[in-house]
This record gives C-alpha cells, structure tokens and sequence, in this order.
C-alpha cells in the first residue's frame, strides 16, 4: 500500500479505535456527558432497565468495537462501528432534538466504512511470495493463497 494510504489507515483506526473505546468507558462515569439523555424516550419506555444500566451494556460494547478496531479484528469492528453508528444516527433522530449529533455519526459511520474497505485492500495486498512443497503461494497479509 502506498505510504499515503497506509498512514490514512492508520489514522483512521486510531482515531475510530480510540474514540469508541473512550466513549464506551466514560458510559460508566458520565464526565464527558450524561449518555443518558441521548437515548430516545420511545426506546427508554421499551427497555427493562433503566436507561444508564442500558447505556453501561451499550459501553461495553462500543469498548469491545474499540479494541477490536485497534488490535486483529480491524475489519470486522470496522463494519460494526459502521452499523453501531448507523442505529445510533436513527435512535438521535427519533429524538427530534440531536440531528446535529445524527449528521456527525453518519459522517463517522462513513469513515468506519472506508477503514473497513482499506482494510480489506490491506489485507489483500501480497508481502511475499512463499515456495514450499513444490508449491508456490503468495502470501498475502490475510494469509497464503
């Protein structure tokens, strides 16, 4: 991949690794905001719990996409974000009160698309060729073909 691209990959899965991992983990102490206020009132009537139990549940898993994002599973926690960030865009909507907040996700969702994509092309790129067993393979960074 060429130096431009590679260092574009690598600032997009800091930047979406990190931000869903932090986020995730102030859902269990509120000092950026209070998570709470974000969830739609048609979704906090639905649930069975209350609505900052419910936000903790949805930290650990923005935690576990973050992680996934930065460590082996860049791909997979990329099309995740993708879609997480999706329900988040329509559960601000339906609020009528954060469509600012709605836009910014679905530009962020975009971005988590092109990671996803980036990484695919990454993972597709050959690193080598191998020869063995009088068969020759290349191997590419998700694995010999």
């Amino acid at each position: 991949m060429k130096p431009a691209v590679e260092s574009a990959w690598w600032a997009l899965r800091v930047a979406l690794g990190l931000g869903p991992l932090l986020a995730g983990a102030d859902k269990f102490f509120n000092i950026l905001t209070d998570w709470s206020m974000y969830l739609s009132p048609g979704a906090a009537a639905l649930l069975p719990m209350e609505a900052a139990t419910f936000m903790q549940i949805v930290g650990v898993i923005e935690m576990a996409v973050g992680v996934a994002i930065l460590t082996v599973a860049t791909r997979v926690g990329a099309w995740i974000a993708m879609v997480w960030l999706i329900g988040i865009a329509i559960n601000l909507a339906s609020t009528g009160m954060f469509l600012d907040l709605a836009v910014r996700d679905l530009e962020i969702a975009v971005a988590a698309y092109v990671l996803a994509r980036l990484t695919e092309a990454r993972e597709a790129q050959p690193v080598a060729v191998a020869a063995g067993a009088g068969e020759l393979g290349t191997i590419f960074k998700g694995g010999l073909v």
